[in-house]
């Protein structure tokens, strides 16, 4: 039976996926928003905690530059450059200062070799491509009664799943790593490092959010697929 898109009893699949990832939008907005408030005890800055955190594991050939944006912080593997968004890259706070032993957290992994980090670079290509192609795939075989189309989409949408389960653990491991850091320098305060653990732990659960809707997604087309082959 063909379904008009207008009354798609899979799309109620999504509603507890769109709770949680609206639940943690407002986790990491609150939980920024208190510690973006909040200096260190030492003054420091975000880029400064991260150069001292690089520098210390002999990775002084790791840049650190601002990148325009909010929250668009990140490690870039290819050229081996920590990019610090700019309302992160000069504050002393407790949460830019997380987020930036975060970020480092990566450039650590990449350091190591660390699989998950090195798979999930190997499956951004697939992820990105999937991304874009899946669903316009999927629907062309839905309204057209292609199976091969459809199973083509689901196939290139499972790439975007495997991605977001690789990055759960990279995410993960990178705050581990920043807390532990944070602790065995001195650079925070126990009630420092407990700000920061509450950033990152409100961010991570955004890519939890992220993984969750993308296997609601999976069960929506597939069930979808079973539908349309009625």
């Amino acid at each position: 039976m063909l379904f008009p898109f207008f009354f798609d009893p899979t799309i109620i699949l999504l509603l507890p996926a769109l709770f949680l990832a609206f639940w943690a939008q407002m986790k990491v907005k609150g939980a920024y928003a208190e510690y973006s408030r909040v200096a260190t005890t030492r003054g420091i800055r975000a880029q400064e905690a991260a150069r001292m955190i690089l520098d210390s594991f002999g990775l002084r050939n790791v840049a650190i530059e601002p990148v325009p944006g909010n929250l668009t912080d990140h490690y870039d593997p290819r050229s081996k450059t920590l990019r610090l968004s700019e309302g992160v890259y000069n504050s002393p706070s407790i949460a830019a200062i997380g987020i930036a032993a975060h970020e480092a957290g990566h450039a650590l992994q990449d350091m190591d070799g660390y699989a998950p980090l090195r798979l999930r670079n190997m499956v951004v290509p697939v992820a990105n491509l999937g991304s874009g192609l899946a669903f316009p795939l999927f629907f062309i075989g839905f309204l057209f009664g292609s199976p091969t189309m459809m199973d083509i989409g689901i196939l290139f949408f499972i790439g975007v799943l495997v991605f977001h389960l690789v990055t759960l653990p990279v995410e993960f491991n990178a705050s581990g790593r920043a807390i532990k850091v944070l602790a065995g320098t001195g650079m925070f305060t126990q009630d420092e490092l407990h700000g920061a653990k509450k950033v990152l732990d409100a961010a991570a659960l955004t890519y939890v959010a992220a993984t969750v809707m993308a296997a609601m997604q999976l069960l929506r087309l597939i069930m979808l697929r079973g539908m349309r082959s009625d």
